[in-house]
C-alpha cells in the first residue's frame, strides 16, 4: 500500500525510491539457469548466459548494471549488449548474481503481461535490426528490453499506480495508455525509465535507443516496443499497429509487408493478410 506521501509522489521521487530497490528476477531464469548447468556440467558458454538474460528485463538490467561498474573501473567499453555484460562479469559472477537476486511475484497479471510485452519488443527488434542489417542488433534489442522497466518497476514495488492507470484506460477515461498514466500518476511510465536510467548511470547509447528519437536506430527500437504493446492490448486488429508496420517499412525499405508483418507472433493467415492490407494502404501515394 502507498503511504501518504507516495501518493503525492512525482517522477523524480519516483525513480529515486525504485532505483534504490534490490533489482528481482523472473523466478524462471533462476530455474532455467539450473536447468543448463546440470545439462552441460557448468560448462556453459557466455553466449548461453547472454540468451538467458536477454529473455528477463529485470536480470538484463542487474547484470547491465554490475557490469558497467566494472567496467569504470577498469576503463573498457561501454556495455551495451548482453553478451557483453556476461563477458564484463564472468560466468561465476552471473550465477552468483542470479541465484542471490531476489525473485519477482510472476503471479501478479500486470507484472507479467509487462514483462512479456518487453520480452517481445525486444525479440522484435533482433528481427527487424538484422533485417535492416543493422550494425548491432543486439543493442536495439536490449534497449527494447530495458524501455519499459520503470512500469515492471512498479509493478513490482507499487502495483497501485500501474492498476490505476489501466482502470482509468479501462473504464475510458484516459483514451490511450499513455494519457492513462499521466492522468493517475502525474507522469509517464517512459519518463520514470528514463530518470533510473540516469540514476543508474546507463550507457548514454542504450538511453538514447530507450527514448527513441533523434536517429534511425533509436526509432527502430521505440517501434518495436510500440507494436509489441500494440499487439499485446488489442491483437492484429488493433488500429495502431497497421502505422507501426507502415514506420518500419519506411527504415526498412528491402523488407516486404508480409515478412514484416510474419514477425509478430500469434496471428493467422487471415489476420496477417489483413495486416499487411491495412499497411499497404497507409503507404501508397493519395490519389491526385
Amino acid at each position: 500500500m502507498l503511504n501518504e506521501n507516495q501518493k503525492h509522489w512525482g517522477v523524480d521521487q519516483w525513480a529515486a525510491f525504485l532505483s534504490g530497490r534490490a533489482l528481482p528476477c523472473m523466478p524462471r531464469s533462476k530455474v532455467r539457469l539450473l536447468e543448463l548447468e546440470a545439462e552441460f556440467s557448468e560448462n556453459l558458454s557466455a553466449h548461453d548466459l547472454a540468451n538467458l538474460a536477454g529473455a528477463d528485463p529485470f536480470l538484463c538490467l542487474h547484470l547491465l548494471r554490475e557490469a558497467e561498474a566494472h567496467r569504470t573501473q577498469r576503463l573498457g567499453h561501454e556495455t551495451s549488449t548482453p553478451l557483453a555484460a556476461v563477458m564484463q562479469l564472468g560466468n561465476d559472477n552471473f550465477h552468483k548474481l542470479l541465484l542471490n537476486s531476489p525473485e519477482t511475484d510472476e503471479s501478479n497479471p500486470g507484472l507479467a503481461e509487462c514483462e512479456a510485452r518487453s520480452h517481445l519488443a525486444s525479440r522484435l527488434a533482433l528481427r527487424w535490426g538484422m533485417q535492416r542489417a543493422d550494425i548491432s542488433p543486439d543493442e536495439i534489442a536490449m534497449a527494447a528490453l530495458l524501455a519499459e522497466i520503470g512500469e515492471l518497476l512498479l509493478w513490482s514495488f507499487a502495483p497501485e499506480l500501474p492498476r490505476q492507470a489501466l482502470a482509468a484506460l479501462a473504464s475510458g477515461h484516459s483514451p490511450r495508455s499513455v494519457q492513462a498514466q499521466v492522468d493517475t500518476c502525474g507522469f509517464r511510465f517512459k519518463d520514470l525509465t528514463l530518470k533510473c536510467a540516469t540514476i543508474w548511470h546507463l550507457p548514454p547509447l542504450l538511453t538514447q535507443l530507450i527514448r527513441g528519437i533523434d536517429t534511425t536506430r533509436s526509432t527502430l527500437s521505440r517501434l518495436c516496443v510500440d507494436s509489441a504493446r500494440h499487439l499485446s492490448t488489442g491483437g492484429a486488429s488493433d488500429p495502431a499497429l497497421p502505422s507501426d508496420i507502415a514506420d518500419a517499412k519506411r527504415i526498412i525499405p528491402g523488407a516486404s509487408l508480409e515478412w514484416l508483418v510474419e514477425q509478430l507472433p500469434g496471428l493467422s493467415e487471415e489476420e496477417t493478410a489483413a495486416l499487411v492490407l491495412k499497411t499497404g494502404d497507409l503507404l501508397r501515394p493519395p490519389e491526385l
